[in-house]
């Protein structure tokens, strides 16, 4: 699967301590391979996000997606269950 970043993925990936920004690109390196999406916990956002998905980072933390097409995905926001809050 190909990832695209948007800007606004990368300014909160910088903002996240050093030790979990490892662990976010960890995670999307495995997200990139679909037989790993069970295992991500990957699910489709309900209410005013249904247009979008998340996985789990960690049990705190969550990367919001859209897919592009089939095979490709836009990367929006990395955070805490706060970084719904962004898409209200």
């Amino acid at each position: 699967m190909k990832v695209a970043y948007t800007p606004r993925f990368l300014r909160l990936l910088k903002k996240l301590p050093l030790g979990l920004q490892d662990e976010v690109i960890e995670k999307i390196e495995l997200f990139k391979d679909a037989s790993n999406h069970q295992r991500l916990e990957v699910h489709k956002l309900k209410g005013r996000l249904r247009k979008f998905y998340g996985f789990s980072v960690s049990y705190r933390d969550r990367v919001v997606f859209e897919y592009i097409s089939e095979n490709e995905v836009a990367l929006l926001a990395v955070g805490d269950h706060e970084i719904y809050k962004l898409f209200l």
